[in-house]
């Protein structure tokens, strides 16, 4: 029960969160999400429902690093992205934090991808 609270209230704050972000061709959504072991990062044009880049640490380029969802694999899944966002000329993105308080392991993230070029 408790759990299931959790998550309602999780979900709850997501809702909130989208009704205000949006992604469009120019200046996309990126959305972060941690699971226990891994994490993903997206960034989306939510007028087409297209997602234009991907990287997790579970992908080719990252998985030999063996990062986990930390600090530290926050901090170089935020660089990778924001290498790999360049090089798909994204510069500028709305950035969705997916109901998670911005401290920690997601601030850690958008400073990384923040140094790495990316402007929100």
């Amino acid at each position: 029960m408790k759990i299931q609270k959790k998550n309602d209230l999780r979900q709850k704050r997501r809702w909130r969160i989208r009704k205000k972000v949006t992604g469009t061709a120019d200046r996309p959504r990126l959305s972060v999400y941690f699971s226990n072991k891994h994490i993903y990062a997206q960034a989306i044009d939510d007028s087409e429902g297209k997602t234009l880049v991907f990287v997790s640490t579970m992908g080719k380029d990252l998985r030999e690093q063996n990062l986990k969802a930390n600090l530290d694999g926050a901090s170089a899944l935020g660089k990778s992205f924001g290498e790999k966002a360049k090089d798909a000329g994204i510069k500028q993105v709305v950035f969705d934090r997916n109901g998670r308080r911005y401290h920690g392991c997601v601030k850690t993230f958008a400073d990384a991808a923040r140094e790495a070029g990316l402007d929100f």
